[in-house]
């Protein structure tokens, strides 16, 4: 069995960078994810929600709101969050379609929907 990375340290020491500037968008964007990596999810999505306020115009931000939605079980929540994402540009529709952390979505018809608009409008690489 894989044992559990201790993300402690890191969360304490951005914790703490935040602390003295609530608007370090990047900051939060790093928070977000050890807080999901550390199983606080509800924390997690807390800084999601500072991070789309901080940016709102910002795709990958909404993307991680989505993210934190779907594994909070709120679905429709998750699902507009995303469509948000997908209209500000977000277009990696390979790691979309593969992302754990939108697992529970992946079965809903508004997901394929959204799954099909990123691929279509999606430029291919190369």
């Amino acid at each position: 069995m894989a044992r559990k990375e201790d993300h402690s340290f890191d969360i304490a020491f951005y914790e703490s960078i935040l602390r003295r500037d609530p608007s370090y968008a990047e900051v939060a964007e790093i928070l977000g994810g050890l807080y999901t990596k550390a199983g606080r999810i509800a924390d997690g999505l807390k800084m999601d929600r500072k991070l789309v306020r901080l940016q709102p115009d910002n795709a990958t931000a909404h993307y991680n709101l989505a993210c934190s939605l779907a594994l909070s079980k709120r679905p429709s929540e998750a699902i507009a969050t995303l469509a948000r994402a997908v209209s500000l540009g977000y277009d990696d529709a390979e790691w979309m379609a593969s992302d754990p952390d939108l697992a529970t979505l992946q079965a809903r018809p508004d997901f394929q929907t959204l799954l099909e608009i990123v691929r279509h409008t999606t430029k291919p690489k190369g």
